[in-house]
């Protein structure tokens, strides 16, 4: 039998789409829980079933090989570097540009402002709970956690959004604040850790100036790289061809950012917004159309089903401590305030103008997932005992919201869109009698 360190990268992308493809028959046919969700449970389920036969089985040492293999793929530049420029371009082919421009400035604010409210907040709540725990914590790597559990998931929040009935210009604005505060979220999050590892002074505007270029410069690379696409795709229809241009954009598009230091995600939501509304609608004909949007749909969920087992998987890696654990929980209400606060303070600015309608605010916080971005942010800080606190109490979380939040936010939804119609109704009938 190979060593774990003898694989290459083919054979480690073959392990875990093997896994992923038999855990999800298993979870179709016979436990039937969201994918997501039931790909998080079969694999958390699966890393605690190997540790615990290494606790009572001397000498297996499986979840050794388990967290080998795990380190080898590096869950960090396997999802920073390639995974998120394909999921983010995927979920902006499906937002609408239409309802999204009527809520732009909603998103603007909660994609921005939230992700800075909420990185100040939770940082500083969580700075207080480890000192009241005595867990030495630097309060600027308290707000390094803040910044890398503020984004939330565009991953879970759209599948969500495509089962249940919610309001366009709603759906619109909380799939475009889901897409958008992942790059903001990375930038913020570079700045802090470079001034935690460096030890120097952290300067707000110096944070403003640099956070301004990188998601400035994603910006423009995304409306370039979409336009070009656009214009290639209207001059021919030949859809294999035009399949591969929507490649080219994202995997020429989010190296140029990583090699330029621009904020490569906000640049795959604009070029994705860009292909799939003006490039759909005038540069495809229908079979084209059909092509390139099925072909994405099937990255989607490949990648989506990749990415939720190695959350699950993640256990075997994460050592957990009695002590971390109690932190872990402990920081799963202080994130969903720390969002409670952020969303509110930009839905009172909202609300005058009705960007955000009836509901809206519960959908956003209670919907506002924790995925994979956040373990890879956290799996990508230095080795050492903080890493370590941060690491548990990022996983803890992120369980929680995708096990918790994604499997209760759909009824949530439902309760909202009931008591809409129910209001309706009454209203009708009050105008009629």
């Amino acid at each position: 039998m190979h060593e774990t360190s003898s694989l290459s990268a083919f054979d480690a992308a073959a392990i875990v789409v093997v896994i992923a493809a038999v855990l999800s028959y298993c979870n179709h046919r016979f436990i039937r829980l969201p994918h997501v969700i039931g790909l998080t449970v079969m694999g958390a389920g699966t890393s605690v079933i190997l540790i615990l036969i290494d606790e009572f089985v001397p000498g297996t040492a499986i979840s050794d090989m388990v967290e080998a293999f795990l380190t080898r793929i590096d869950f960090s530049q396997t999802l920073m570097q390639g995974m998120l420029s394909f999921l983010l371009f995927a979920g902006a082919l499906h937002v609408d540009l239409a309802d999204l421009r009527k809520g732009w400035f909603a998103v603007l604010l909660l994609s921005t402002l939230g992700v800075l409210i909420s990185t100040i907040i939770v940082g500083g709540a969580f700075f207080l709970l480890t000192g009241a725990m005595g867990i030495a914590i630097p309060f600027i790597w308290c707000l390094v956690f803040g910044a890398l559990i503020s984004p939330t998931d565009p991953v879970s929040v759209l599948g969500i959004l495509k089962r249940f009935a919610v309001p366009p210009a709603l759906q619109a604005t909380v799939a475009g604040e889901s897409l958008f505060n992942d790059g903001v979220g990375v930038v913020v999050f570079t700045i802090l850790l470079s001034a935690a590892v460096t030890g120097a002074d952290f300067s707000l505007s110096e944070g403003l100036r640099l956070f301004a270029l990188e998601a400035g410069g994603g910006i423009l690379v995304g409306l370039a790289s979409g336009y070009v696409a656009f214009r290639a795709m209207r001059s021919v229809d030949e859809y294999a061809l035009e399949v591969l241009i929507s490649l080219a954009v994202v995997m020429g598009g989010y190296a140029f950012c990583s090699n330029f230091h621009l904020a490569g995600p906000v640049a795959m939501a604009v070029a994705g917004l860009l292909i799939g509304n003006q490039g759909v609608t005038y540069a495809m004909s229908d079979v084209t159309r059909d092509y390139v949007l099925k072909f994405w749909e099937l990255i989607d969920e490949l990648l989506n089903s990749v990415l939720f087992l190695l959350i699950g998987l993640e256990i075997i890696v994460i050592a957990i401590s009695p002590e971390l654990a109690i932190l872990g929980l402990a920081a799963i209400p202080l994130v969903l305030a720390g969002r409670a606060i952020a969303v509110g303070g930009p839905m009172l600015l909202l609300r005058p103008l009705g960007l955000v309608g009836e509901g809206g605010y519960r959908i956003l916080v209670w919907g506002g997932l924790r995925g994979g971005i956040s373990i890879a942010l956290a799996l990508a800080l230095p080795a050492g005992d903080i890493r370590n606190t941060l690491l548990a109490a990022t996983f803890f979380v992120v369980l929680f919201s995708v096990l918790i939040q994604g499997a209760t936010v759909g009824r949530m939804v439902k309760r909202i869109g009931r008591g809409r119609s129910d209001g309706s109704a009454e209203a009708a009938q009050q105008a009629s009698s």
